[in-house]
């Protein structure tokens, strides 16, 4: 169903997304991130729909489907880096705390930090560019909040 679209992120010289395969991009990069520990659960898919709408303002039906559509794809997709390197390319520099940020609501919304989500995380904040302390501080506002 993603064929065209893993493709491209796999392409050895991958063209930046348009807005809508970077919604899907990294959509499907939460999803990775909530399957990470071996449990995704409804509460992570509520937070991925909560992010979405908030971040691309949609309705929660459009949220919902984008989710669905993303779980698909990150199903079939076939490394992280791959996601990350496409998201990195979409996303400007200063927009990617905003990702971690969005990442970290993930992996707390069902309230416990696995050794497996922890790892993921920071390989994904280091192909954004971010480093381990801005991460952390990242996470530490997610906490807050």
């Amino acid at each position: 169903m993603f064929g065209d679209f893993i493709r491209r992120l796999t392409a050895p010289q991958p063209v930046p997304l348009d807005d809508s395969d970077a919604r899907l991009a990294l959509t499907a990069l939460l999803v990775r991130v909530a399957r990470a520990d071996g449990s995704y659960d409804e509460t992570e898919a509520t937070r991925i729909d909560r992010i979405v709408r908030a971040r691309y303002g949609l309705s929660p039906f459009e949220a919902t489907k984008l989710r669905n559509e993303a779980e698909s794809l990150e199903a079939e997709a076939p490394d992280t880096v791959r996601f990350t390197r496409a998201i990195k390319d979409a996303v400007p520099f200063e927009d990617r705390l905003g990702v971690i940020e969005a990442l970290w609501q993930v992996v707390l919304a069902d309230g416990v930090r696995e050794a497996e989500e922890d790892a993921l995380l920071r390989l994904v904040s280091n192909l954004l560019g971010i480093n381990d302390r801005d991460s952390a501080l990242a996470r530490q506002r997610v906490e807050k909040a």
